[in-house]
């Protein structure tokens, strides 16, 4: 497991961490770490190369003073730019000045226009850090501008400046943020760095713990996803088997003029392992799917949906019909996931709320940011502004295992447990691709996956079909929900093997 820690965490941990070793230690070792990432990124070009260190007015500017001391001892060409502050600063960061200034880096004055046009290998953020309060602007906000317009590799220290390390936002509505293309962070890694804006900012993650004892760690109810927490339920399959092994699914939607969703849904269900996959429309049922004969179309009414696992929601509207049906689905006592026009229907009527507390077999929830917001009666801006609360909170309001889909998709369990997904690309950023997590979830709760283990494993293998077909070029622009089924398939026999 993964975890990840909340800027509070790391502040207690640092403590008394801090109150067990020599003043300063825990900089020096942050500095040393920092510098070897350096250097590995300029050993591409190298030693001797031109690097930028930006220094802040707090204990993150004494880190990049660090860095900036050892790579000028290791021969880089180092030009420091030191933000300085009008507070009172600690003794360990005017160490690290001192230890600067002694060395060959050249001090000079923090200017925007100074930065573009020099054939900088480096730059290191060291501006803010987790404690960051309010937005970039001024000096601070012209020199994140100048550095986000070079084309050289980025390495910002602890968190990318103007990035709020438990949210992943960029800090103010009018804020900036450094985009870096590698991220040190320390003592522990922060969820931030891995959903909103996070992933757009931090680039490659690497966490260094400084050597800080594992006793001094909490137990945190944050972790990143990964096929460890799940991949236990993904079992090679057995000879003497038959498709009744496999579970049904049932996908309810497809109104007048919306059949292409549950069509989706459900070639993602046969193509994840379900053994039979039903699309019961609630408008005038498809005679077949010519793509996927294997899918059974039949009209929703009259369906007994206690025999199937059903995903309800891709193209349903939002008819009276409609609400009937899903109340239907919500009586049968069989797992069930909740994706679109459910979750729609679910924000509309108290009653269909109630009926989903009130259910005994697990439920998962897929919204994005707007569903999301409805459901919790705010804006998608607030949703967005803290995604793991608005997940946690979704989470025990329905009694669900929730998927808030996004950059950093978040998982939420009724019991608090949060996950952040590290697969996927901006090639989901199309319409469709909802419709097949959903039937891929359906169809590993078909399989026997518990709730949670299935949310987590859909979430994944949908992101990480989508890295696959990018990274043999297909995409990340124009890729589209269908292309991913068959690579869903691919990626679910790999983990089973």
């Amino acid at each position: 497991m993964h975890p990840l820690y909340s800027v509070a965490l790391i502040r207690t941990i640092e403590h008394v961490a801090a109150g067990r070793l020599p003043e300063g230690a825990l900089m020096e070792r942050a500095g040393q770490a920092a510098a070897d990432a350096a250097l590995a990124l300029l050993a591409a070009a190298h030693y001797g190369a031109p690097v930028l260190v930006l220094a802040g007015p707090g204990n993150n500017g004494g880190d990049a003073f660090e860095v900036a001391a050892h790579l000028a001892h290791a021969g880089a060409d180092v030009t420091i730019m030191h933000l300085a502050g009008s507070g009172a600063t600690a003794p360990e960061r005017d160490r690290a000045l001192q230890k600067a200034q002694a060395s060959a880096a050249r001090f000079v004055p923090p200017a925007a226009q100074d930065i573009a046009g020099k054939p900088w290998q480096l730059v290191v953020d060291g501006l803010f850090g987790i404690g960051l309060q309010r937005p970039l602007a001024g000096t601070a906000g012209a020199l994140v501008d100048a550095v986000n317009a070079l084309a050289c590799p980025i390495l910002a220290l602890d968190v990318p400046s103007g990035l709020d390390a438990d949210t992943g936002t960029v800090v103010g509505p009018d804020g900036r943020a450094v985009r870096a293309s590698h991220t040190i962070t320390f003592i522990g890694d922060k969820p931030g760095l891995h959903t909103a804006d996070g992933r757009d900012h931090a680039g490659s993650v690497t966490v260094a713990g400084l050597d800080i004892d594992p006793a001094l760690y909490p137990t945190t109810a944050v972790h990143l996803n990964g096929t460890d927490l799940f991949a236990q339920y993904a079992q090679p399959r057995r000879h003497n088997t038959h498709k009744g092994s496999y579970g049904n699914v049932a996908v309810l939607g497809g109104a007048t003029g919306m059949a292409g969703a549950p069509v989706l849904a459900g070639r993602a269900a046969l193509h994840a392992g379900g053994g039979r996959a039903y699309l019961c429309f609630a408008g005038a049922p498809l005679p077949l799917d010519p793509g996927q004969p294997e899918l059974m179309c039949r009209a929703a009414d009259g369906f007994d949906f206690a025999s199937a696992v059903t995903v309800a929601g891709p193209g349903l509207g939002s008819s009276d019909d409609a609400v009937r049906m899903l109340i239907q689905v919500l009586a049968a006592p069989r797992p069930l996931v909740l994706d679109a026009d459910a979750l729609n229907l679910l924000a509309l009527h108290a009653p269909l709320r109630d009926a989903l507390a009130h259910r005994t077999a697990p439920a998962l929830a897929t919204p994005h940011p707007l569903e999301a917001a409805r459901l919790l009666e705010t804006t998608i801006g607030a949703v967005q502004a803290n995604r793991l609360e608005a997940a946690r909170t979704l989470a025990q309001r329905l009694g669900a295992y929730v998927v808030l889909k996004g950059s950093g998709t978040v998982i939420g369990a009724p019991d608090g447990r949060l996950v952040i997904n590290t697969t996927g690309n901006p090639g989901l950023a199309t319409a469709g691709t909802g419709d097949v997590l959903a039937g891929l979830a359906g169809a590993l709760l078909a399989q026997g996956w518990p709730a949670w283990e299935a949310a987590l494993g859909a979430v994944w293998l949908h992101g990480t079909a989508a890295d696959a077909l990018v990274a043999a070029g297909t995409g990340p622009i124009g890729l589209t929900a269908g292309e991913l089924v068959t690579e869903i398939r691919a990626q679910l026999n790999a983990l089973a093997r």
